[in-house]
C-alpha cells in the first residue's frame, strides 16, 4: 500500500465529500455515527472501530457511542481502566492537546506496537495489529474521539490516512459539538429527553411533559409533605423539596430579590447525577406569571465540582484537580496558575491524600470516570464485527 493511493481515487474523493456532507447536516447521533463508519471505511479501511462523543472538560467518552468490534468479557472495564491508570501512547487525553490530534500506534511506536501496554494487554489478544485514534476537536476543546484498528498482518495506517484522519477532525467535532449544544436525546429512551413541569404563580404544578414523570420516579424519595401536597392539587406527581427550592429561587429572581440562575444538582435513585434548572416564562400583558422547571441528566462538567467538594478539596485544590483532569503536566499547571511548580506538587500530594488515590491516572478515574462507566456501557450502540 503506498502512501497516497487509498486517497486519490474517484471513490475516495467522493466519500470524503460525503463525511464533509454530513458533518454539515445535524448534530451527532446513533444514525450519524453508522455513516461517518461506513464512508471513513471507503477511504481508510479498517477492520473494528470504537467512536464515541467526549466530554470537552475531561475528555471522557460519554454517548452516542458506536462500537464495531467483538466485545469479550469484562473488555471495556479494563480498557478504560488503561486509559486512565496506565501511562501509555496516543492516550486520548494526550492527543486532545497534540498537533495534530490524530496518531497510529506503529508510528509512535516506531514500528513495535509491544511498547504499548495497550497493545500487549488488549488488542493482541483480539487479533489486532495497527491502531488508528483520534481526537474529533473545535478549537481547543475535544468533542468526540475514535479508535480504528487493522488486522495482524495488515498493512499500517499510512501518514496519508493519517493526515486524513486529522483534517476530518474540525469538521466531525462540529457535529459532536452541535448535539451538546441541543442537548439531543441519544440513548433512545423516552426518560433521556429533558422532563418538563409548568407552575403556576403560587407554586401548584399545572402541567409536565411523559419524560418529567420518567425523571421524577428515579429522583429520591420525597417525604410525606411532599406527597400529601401532591395530592392535594389533584396530581400524581411527587414534588420534590429540590424541586420546590428551584420554583422558590426561580420566583425570587423573576422579582428581583435574588440574583443569578436557578439549579440544582441531586443524585438519582440509582447514583446518576441530574440538573433541576428554573425558568420564568413570560406571557401577555398582566397575565400570571409561570415557572417551567427542566430536569435532565447532569454533563461531567457539572458533576465535578460536586464531587470535588465531597472530598472536602479547597478551592486551590479544585483548581489544581480540574487542571489534572484536562491533562495538564505540572509545569503547565504552574503557568496557568502563575505558582511555582514544587507548590503544584504539594497541592497535588494533598489531593492524593484526600482521595485516597497514588496517581493521577487514578484520580481522574476516582473523581470523574468511575461516575459515568454505566451510563456509556449501557448507551453503546454496538454493530457485528466488520459491520459497514
Amino acid at each position: 500500500m503506498t502512501v497516497d493511493a487509498p486517497l486519490t481515487t474517484p471513490a475516495t474523493r467522493r466519500a470524503r465529500a460525503r463525511i464533509l456532507d454530513l458533518t454539515r447536516k445535524g448534530p451527532a447521533d446513533p444514525d450519524f455515527l453508522f455513516e461517518l463508519s461506513r464512508q471513513l471505511r471507503l477511504i481508510v479501511p479498517f477492520t473494528a472501530s470504537f467512536w464515541s462523543a467526549s466530554d470537552p472538560l475531561t475528555t471522557l467518552a460519554i454517548s452516542p457511542a458506536r462500537v464495531e468490534m467483538p466485545i469479550l468479557a469484562g473488555q471495556c472495564e479494563r480498557y478504560w481502566e488503561r486509559e486512565f491508570l496506565v501511562r501509555d501512547v496516543n492516550l486520548f487525553r494526550d492527543l486532545a492537546r497534540a498537533e495534530p490530534p490524530v496518531a497510529s500506534l506503529y508510528r509512535t511506536t516506531d514500528g513495535l506496537p509491544a511498547r504499548s501496554v495497550r497493545y500487549r494487554e488488549l488488542h493482541r489478544e483480539l487479533g489486532y495489529g495497527d491502531e488508528l485514534r483520534g481526537v474529533f476537536r473545535s478549537g481547543n476543546a475535544a468533542w468526540g474521539v475514535v479508535s480504528l484498528w487493522r488486522e495482524e498482518g495488515q498493512p499500517p495506517f499510512s501518514i496519508a490516512e493519517e493526515k486524513l484522519l486529522a483534517d476530518l477532525s474540525a469538521p466531525i467535532a462540529e457535529a459532536f459539538r452541535r448535539a451538546a449544544l441541543l442537548e439531543a436525546s441519544v440513548s433512545g429512551e423516552a426518560a433521556e429527553a429533558p422532563g418538563l413541569l409548568v407552575f403556576d404563580q403560587h407554586g401548584v404544578l399545572e402541567s409536565f411533559n411523559d419524560q418529567a414523570e420518567a425523571w421524577l420516579s428515579q429522583l429520591p424519595a420525597p417525604v410525606a409533605a411532599d406527597w400529601d401536597a401532591a395530592h392535594r392539587v389533584g396530581s400524581s406527581v411527587p414534588i420534590t423539596t429540590e424541586i420546590r427550592t428551584v420554583v422558590g429561587l426561580t420566583h425570587a429572581i423573576t422579582a428581583g430579590i435574588e440574583r443569578g440562575v436557578a439549579r440544582a444538582r441531586l443524585q438519582s435513585r440509582s447514583g446518576r447525577w441530574l440538573v433541576i434548572h428554573g425558568f420564568p416564562l413570560r406571557g401577555p400583558r398582566d397575565a400570571a406569571s409561570r415557572t417551567a422547571v427542566v430536569i435532565e441528566p447532569a454533563k461531567a462538567s457539572e458533576v465535578a465540582p460536586i464531587i470535588v467538594e465531597a472530598y472536602d478539596l479547597g478551592p486551590r485544590e479544585q483548581q489544581v484537580t480540574q487542571l489534572i483532569a484536562r491533562g495538564l503536566s505540572t509545569a503547565q499547571i504552574a503557568q496557568r496558575l502563575c505558582l511555582s511548580q514544587h507548590t503544584v506538587r504539594d497541592y497535588v500530594k494533598s489531593v492524593f491524600e484526600k482521595v485516597g488515590v497514588s496517581s493521577r491516572g487514578e484520580l481522574v478515574a476516582r473523581l470523574f470516570a468511575e461516575r459515568y462507566a454505566e451510563p456509556l456501557h449501557d448507551s453503546i450502540a454496538r454493530a457485528p464485527h466488520g459491520a459497514e
